[in-house]
């Protein structure tokens, strides 16, 4: 065997997580030609190609092998969203182990939640091949959560992170080119009180306020990419697109 120095480009891998609203299910939709694999009912009125709702976890993975099987010429598959997603991977989990939820699965322990990376690691394993195979780009939308931070080097602090359990979370975050983290941004405002005291005050209008995504973490959030991407760019498909040069 001989060492390579050839670099193949492929098309990104994103997951975009935020607060409930924000617009992430768009994001993903304005991405070119995109299918949606549906774990929640989340699409509203967006005109965009779509299996039917997934129940299971089976049908979630007969969807993803038809995009990478059949002839089509969708260019983006969307998973909305993940942490639905995993829902259907636990009840898998456990329909397997014959018990009613992960934290019995083979004895407690955390075993369930190890048992659902092996799920975990063959949707990832067929998306890598939809991506390869393809030439696909992979969108995972994902709500958010505020998790405690426990530091080594600094006090323990919240931060937004994806609303997956840590283990599945450190799976699909690392395996991801790119994190982000769609929030909005408030103008805040000084406001003079009683005693002539002041304070900050958020102001939630669309004169006020936009939506961005976070690319680079930091003390607030989990957020990277592998493309050098620093700061905040507008929560748009292009936006990001144009950034990485795609």
């Amino acid at each position: 065997m001989r060492p390579i120095r050839e670099v193949e480009k492929l098309p990104p891998r994103v997951m975009l997580y935020g607060v409930e609203g924000i617009g992430k299910t768009t994001f993903g939709a304005s991405a070119p030609k995109p299918i949606f694999v549906l774990t929640e009912d989340g699409l509203g009125d967006l005109d965009v190609a779509h299996f039917p709702l997934a129940k299971s976890y089976d049908e979630v993975r007969r969807a993803l092998c038809y995009v990478r099987d059949e002839a089509h010429d969708f260019e983006t598959i969307v998973v909305d969203s993940l942490d639905w997603l995993e829902r259907l991977i636990h009840d898998y989990v456990c329909a397997e182990h014959n018990v009613s939820t992960i934290e019995r699965v083979d004895g407690g322990y955390g075993r369930g939640y190890v048992a659902a990376l092996k799920v975990w690691r063959e949707v990832i394993g067929i998306l890598d091949e939809i991506r390869a195979q393809r030439r696909m780009i992979v969108v995972g939308i994902a709500h958010a959560k505020v998790e405690r931070f426990e530091d080594p080097e600094a006090p323990a602090y919240d931060r937004y992170s994806p609303r997956l359990h840590k283990t599945s979370a450190a799976l699909v975050t690392e395996w991801m080119d790119a994190v982000l983290f769609a929030h909005w941004r408030f103008a805040v405002r000084t406001e003079t009180g009683n005693f002539g005291k002041t304070r900050g005050v958020a102001v939630a209008s669309k004169t006020d306020c936009e939506r961005v995504i976070r690319v680079s973490g930091g003390p607030t959030c989990v957020a990277k990419n592998r493309y050098g991407l620093t700061g905040e760019l507008p929560l748009s498909w292009d936006a990001f697109a144009k950034a990485i040069g795609y």
